[in-house]
């Protein structure tokens, strides 16, 4: 958990799981650095967490290298990195209807982005710091239009892994969350959204949906768990049982 004094940057946490995170991390007495592409969606962030006095706000690409290397150099020392953000508009399809390009920018915002703020975020956090990115219940469970989001999931945790080693003593985890009540689902269900959720709420062994609060739990324990690197922990209501 990341307490009183604590920095932490948070790229997506200007909507859903993120913000939660965020919250919690306000709440603690952290100081959070929240880090988006869009002006108007962080300006809605900082008002629903009350332009609280230890929040700050960076607009920046984190698929952009030379905005992931200038971020870095602004923000100073860290104590730990979160990234919670994806683009996966347009890349829920099945294959005949696929958009590359919307593939790409999926695999880049998921692979290239967390990638680039381990590159450069490394030098900027503490020894006992850490970094933790999401992947998701897709790698587990795929299902017809998920091509794309279960391959990158299934590389991130590999990159997850892969920069537990390199970087260490620094930690690097994921959380992989199950179905999650966010605005994303918005692209993936559209108008059948409600319906899509109750459904899977009826089959899974906790019998809900998770929300937002549920992620940011787990990703604040990781943040606070000294001895855990290198791991991806599951927070899918028993998604892989079923």
């Amino acid at each position: 958990m990341a307490d009183t004094n604590s920095r932490v940057l948070i790229v997506g946490g200007n909507s859903g799981m993120g913000l939660a995170v965020a919250k919690r991390c306000l709440d603690n007495g952290a100081e959070v650095i929240i880090v988006g592409r869009n002006e108007e969606k962080l300006n809605r962030a900082r008002e629903s967490l009350h332009s609280h006095s230890r929040l700050e706000m960076i607009a920046a690409d984190i698929t952009k290298e030379d905005q992931v290397a200038g971020l870095f150099g602004q923000v100073g020392p860290l104590n730990h990195i979160v990234c919670t953000a994806a683009d996966i508009q347009g890349s829920y399809e099945l294959l005949p209807a696929l958009d590359l390009k919307a593939a790409q920018r999926a695999v880049e915002s998921k692979i290239f982005g967390p990638l680039l703020l381990a590159k450069h975020g490394a030098l900027n956090l503490e020894p006992s710091g850490s970094i933790t990115l999401t992947s998701g219940i897709a790698a587990y469970r795929p299902l017809p239009r998920g091509s794309v989001v279960a391959t990158i999931n299934a590389a991130l945790e590999g990159l997850v892994r892969a920069l537990a080693v390199e970087l260490a003593p620094l930690r690097v985890n994921a959380v992989s969350p199950g179905w999650v009540d966010t605005p994303i689902w918005t692209f993936v269900a559209g108008d059948k959204k409600d319906e899509t959720l109750e459904a899977m709420a009826r089959r899974l062994p906790v019998g809900r949906i998770g929300q937002a609060s549920d992620i940011a739990e787990a990703i604040t324990f990781l943040m606070g768990s000294t001895f855990t690197t290198g791991t991806v922990l599951h927070v899918e209501g028993g998604h892989r049982l079923i």
